[in-house]
């Protein structure tokens, strides 16, 4: 359960080798989390961090299979999952790829792939996932969004309306969970400077890793329903949103 200070003692993170992911389970293992679940299609890459995670403090870490594109296999992974480990307080939804705008528009299969990796397998996890935490009464769904999803650029269209369609999935959710004792948390982070982002260069407003996990660990604490990374970033969309089209296609990549 979480505790009175909304310090979750148990997660589960879907894409077990995220670095966003892993940044927010090792902050919550350090406040006191005992319980971490990694799930991911990698054991092998899974490994290092769950060790980093029990010398962190974490009392229990257990690595177990799961593939966003596996859809059909999602409703059994969420009851597989819970009826071994119990109520968990948070389940960060991570797992991602960027994919390469240059040639997924001119793909339609390596474009399926990110939007069924980022949207559908996320969504389908999400709803598999929401109704076992509704059931235990309690808990958090955590979602990694992007303000790439605020509104599609022509740089990372396909990848912009991936986390478009699963803001938008991850905001209707939490309003099906109202009353449930379940909520969702929103996470738009910027431009995230890692091994995603790798050789690219940096955009406005860029964050890390441990930033966009700070941001969330203190809005899950107080139950915010979309936190920001950086907070200015909530401002500087306001506007973007309402951009002549003339003028957004002119915003460089």
């Amino acid at each position: 359960m979480i505790d009175a200070l909304g310090r979750p003692q148990s997660a589960l993170l879907l894409g077990g080798t995220s670095e966003i992911g892993l940044a927010i389970v090792t902050q919550l293992v350090g406040k006191g989390c005992g319980t971490v679940v990694l799930a991911g299609r990698d054991p092998e890459r899974m490994a290092g961090p769950a060790a980093a995670l029990r010398a962190a403090g974490a009392k229990t870490v257990e690595i177990v299979p799961f593939d966003a594109e596996a859809i059909d296999s999602h409703a059994a992974f969420a009851a597989e999952t819970f009826d071994r480990f119990g109520d968990l307080d948070v389940v960060v939804v991570a797992a991602g790829i960027l994919g390469n705008q240059a040639t997924d528009e001119h793909d339609p299969v390596a474009a399926a792939r990110v939007l069924t990796t980022n949207f559908t397998g996320m969504a389908a996890v999400s709803l598999a996932v929401a109704d076992r935490l509704r059931r235990q009464g309690h808990g958090r769904l955590v979602v990694l969004s992007s303000v790439a999803g605020e509104r599609a650029r022509r740089a990372n269209f396909v990848y912009g309306s991936s986390k478009a369609g699963l803001d938008a999935f991850a905001q209707g959710l939490d309003d099906s969970l109202a009353g449930s004792g379940v909520r969702v948390t929103i996470v738009r982070p910027g431009f995230v400077v890692g091994r995603m982002t790798s050789g690219m260069d940096p955009a406005p407003f860029a964050t890390t890793p441990e930033e966009v996990a700070t941001a969330v660990v203190r809005g899950i604490e107080r139950g915010a329903a979309v936190v920001y990374v950086p907070p200015v970033l909530r401002w500087v969309f306001a506007v973007m949103r309402h951009l002549p089209r003339a003028l957004w296609r002119r915003v460089p990549g």
